[in-house]
């Protein structure tokens, strides 16, 4: 039997322990590829690096460090460095949820949904836990579970799964909705030695209101939350509702002369 091919990355760096763990949770059932950031790109989402080369460091057979983002590393993976098309991508595991509204910065899931935008089935891997509970085995396993189930069955086109494990797991895994956004982005201002201000940005939780169908309700319960993204964010409601607003549009914008 044929075993899977698999690209492995993520937005913590090559040489973050989630890497290490999901590729040892793997490598035994399938032939893995490793293209990851060379440093950690947290907050970058899908961005691509587009004002300076792209330099990439081979670390080891069928391992490289990428000096870009998640997406990056995809990309060079996918056109150069591959010598075939991977039959799964697995971004992460990342130490840290990826849930809600924080999945449109996440880098983890923008891996994830580059390797979907090129029609490849895509996990994204988050670890929620405390950094004095980083046990990614729970996580890593999962993963792996996913992983040979996606290598029989697939996934429906330009669909990924986010994938949030809490440490410590009840066992359970639900799949969930996207959570609305519970969170509140603050700024901590300060002033560097020339007075000059700067910011930090952080989230203060929201625990209330959670509707239970969704990815933090499954993860504060302690059960692992799959949740389906697909590519297409266009809302058919709103889209047949504003199609009246061609005309008007388009009879105004031809009313200035030039």
């Amino acid at each position: 039997m044929t075993k899977p091919k698999i690209l492995l990355t993520n937005d913590d760096g090559y040489g973050a322990e989630g890497l290490r763990a999901l590729a040892a949770a793997i490598e035994d059932f399938a032939t893995v590829w490793v293209v990851a950031p060379a440093a950690e790109q947290s907050g970058t989402a899908q961005s691509l690096t587009l004002r300076r080369p792209i330099v990439v460091h081979p670390k080891g057979e069928r391992h490289w460090a990428v000096d870009g983002t998640p997406a990056d590393a995809v990309i060079v993976a996918l056109h150069r460095l591959l010598p075939e098309r991977p039959d799964v991508v697995i971004s992460g595991i990342n130490h840290g949820a990826n849930m809600g509204e924080n999945v449109y910065y996440s880098g983890t899931v923008g891996a994830a949904r580059e390797a979907a935008l090129h029609h490849i089935p895509a996990l994204a891997m988050s670890l929620c836990a405390r950094r004095t509970e980083q046990n990614f085995a729970h996580a890593a396993r999962i993963a792996r579970s996913a992983a040979e189930i996606i290598s029989k069955e697939g996934l429906p086109d330009q669909v990924l799964l986010n994938v949030n494990v809490p440490e410590p797991w009840s066992g359970e895994v639900r799949f969930t909705r996207q959570s609305k956004k519970i969170t509140r982005n603050q700024l901590s201002e300060g002033k560097d030695p020339k007075g000059r201000s700067y910011y930090w940005i952080f989230e203060q939780k929201i625990d209330q209101d959670i509707e239970p169908d969704t990815d933090y309700a499954a993860v504060f319960r302690g059960d692992a939350s799959v949740t389906p993204l697909h590519l297409d964010p266009t809302h058919d409601e709103s889209l047949e509702r504003l199609a009246r607003w061609a005309e008007p549009l388009a009879a105004f914008a031809k009313s200035f002369k030039t």
